[in-house]
Order: structure tokens, then sequence, then C-alpha cells
């Protein structure tokens, strides 16, 4: 027996197409490898919910990542779409997978270290910088230095490596 995919919506084409969506700033990466796809669902209705948590309050991206998933499910021949933002975990730089992060070197960005990890209740006041050494995605030197707290997006960091003196984007911490 054969399934037309377009009539019958599963949750496994449906999660396997949503998987496959890139995220509009680093599009070497899928919603998945950044790990905001949090949940994809085939209701009784037949419509597809994708469930998608943006990287921070705010970002300027989490539009354009709900668009191309509606259209990625459309093109794909389901019919209808719902996209859910989901805040609660927020988003944490842990979230990206193995995979991402070995795509973000291949690029050229260094991935995020571990997310701090923090108490509840007030968030205690640092005055001087206690981030870990990043590696040179070029050259694996640890020899880095940040020359801008925000490059190409609010995500991302501006370091150089003193090394091989290629620049270098690296993904924050959340």
């Amino acid at each position: 027996m054969v399934t037309d995919l377009h009539r019958t919506p599963t949750v496994e084409r449906a999660r396997e197409v949503a998987e496959a969506v890139t995220d509009p700033e680093l599009p070497m990466l899928t919603l998945a490898d950044l790990g905001v796809l949090r949940e994809v669902t085939v209701g009784a209705d037949g419509a597809v919910t994708a469930g998608i948590t943006p990287t921070y309050s705010g970002c300027p991206a989490l539009a354009e990542m709900r668009a191309a998933l509606d259209a990625g499910l459309r093109a794909a021949g389901f019919t209808e779409v719902r996209i859910r933002t989901v805040l609660d975990p927020p988003w944490s730089t842990d979230w990206i997978t193995p995979e991402g992060r070995r795509k973000l070197i291949e690029h050229g960005i260094a991935p995020p270290g571990s997310a701090p990890r923090r108490a509840s209740g007030p968030v205690p006041l640092t005055l001087s910088p206690t981030r870990a050494p990043v590696a040179c995605p070029h050259c694996g030197s640890a020899d880095t230095e940040e020359i801008s707290r925000f490059s190409a997006t609010a995500c991302t960091a501006l370091r150089r490596c003193r090394a091989c003196r290629e620049p270098f984007d690296q993904v924050k911490e959340l």
C-alpha cells in the first residue's frame, strides 16, 4: 500500500520537514541544530503544530523562523499549519546539537561554551570579565580576544585570534 503524504499528515513527515528548515541568521544550521524547534505534532484534525523557542526575548529572527516553518510545511503538502512560540523553559545555548556545533566551527564561527548556571533569585553583579577562553575555529588556538560584545547578530560576539590573526564570530552563551 502506498500512502500519499500530501493527504495523510504524519508526525514523522512533519517533523522531518520542520527539522530541515534553516535558521535565518545562521543558515548553516537548521532550527533543530540550533535547538529552537521544540515540538512537532499532528492533531486529530490533521493540523500540524510546530513549537519554537526564540533564542532570547525580543529575537528579531523569530518572525522569519515562524514564516520559514510555515512555508516549509505548506510546501510539503500540509494545509493546516500552526506555529506556537514556547517560552518556558527559555532557550539555552546548551540546546545546540553536537552537529550544530560542528557546523558552526566548519563555517568559522566559534560555538558557545556551557551556559552559565545560576541559582534562583537576584543575578549577581560581576565587574570583571569571567569568560572562559574561546578557541579559534580557524586554527584552534585559545589565544583569542573579544573585539566587540556584539557582531552580526545580538547572539554573537566579534573575536580575533592572536595566533592566526583571523577575526571570527562566537555564539555567546545564554
